[in-house]
């Protein structure tokens, strides 16, 4: 007997996991090249290969969908710290490897940087309804996460006695602000500012920086003074 199978494409109810992340997906590039009130539903449901109707079964108008955007990305964000901080690793090997999964997040995704930026940037009568549940929800927890890290290596020594309220957000601007000026530095420079060997370069930039920055030297061991 021939069994007929139902072909599932992806702008149905039939796959929601799947159909409800490619909205997203979309969402996410709208959003980011045109901000939430240029940024329009048809194109979203179109990237997204899904009509409108079905996209207002997922999300009941825009700006719910920008929520999730943003929370989606927040949400993943704050995973990747965390599993950075929760590592058994020397107080100094820990703290970059936090940097370095915070850049290596952002750097997957070039465009997040501009939704952040559009995000802090609202205001007046556009104020966003979101970034309150933002902030409690991921950046105040990863903010203490890391201040506490920051407090354990100045007390044993290893980092100098640097501000986590202002050292924090330094080390996050030294990882986003390179993407958020990519533009910028395509004409500044020669060469695409993505590659992946600027990539590479800016992550080890952005390496030593903190290092230098944090850790207090070490002293030099002389030769022989070991024997």
């Amino acid at each position: 007997m021939q069994v007929t199978r139902t072909k599932i494409r992806l702008g149905t109810r039939n796959r929601p996991e799947q159909t409800r992340a490619a909205i997203l997906d979309a969402a996410l590039h709208e959003f980011a090249q045109e901000g939430v009130s240029g940024a329009r539903i048809d194109a979203i449901a179109r990237s997204a290969r899904v009509n409108k109707a079905l996209l207002y079964y997922y999300f009941k108008d825009k700006e719910s969908l920008y929520g999730a955007v943003i929370e989606r990305v927040f949400g993943q964000l704050s995973e990747r710290i965390s599993e950075a901080l929760a590592r058994e690793l020397p107080i100094r090997e820990k703290y970059l490897g936090y940097v370095a999964a915070h850049f290596d997040y952002v750097a997957g995704n070039p465009l997040l940087p501009r939704i952040f930026m559009r995000e802090w940037m609202r205001s007046g009568r556009s104020a966003s309804p979101h970034l309150r549940r933002i902030v409690e929800q991921y950046l105040r927890p990863t903010f203490q996460k890391i201040s506490g890290l920051i407090a354990e290596g100045v007390a044993a020594g290893e980092f100098r006695a640097v501000d986590p309220l202002h050292f924090i957000p330094s080390t996050v601007a030294m990882i986003v602000f390179y993407f958020a000026s990519t533009p910028v530095m395509a004409v500044l420079t020669a060469g695409d500012p993505l590659a992946p060997e600027r990539i590479a370069q800016r992550r080890a930039a952005v390496l030593d920086y903190v290092s230098a920055i944090l850790f207090v030297p070490r002293p030099a061991v002389r030769e022989g003074a070991a024997q």
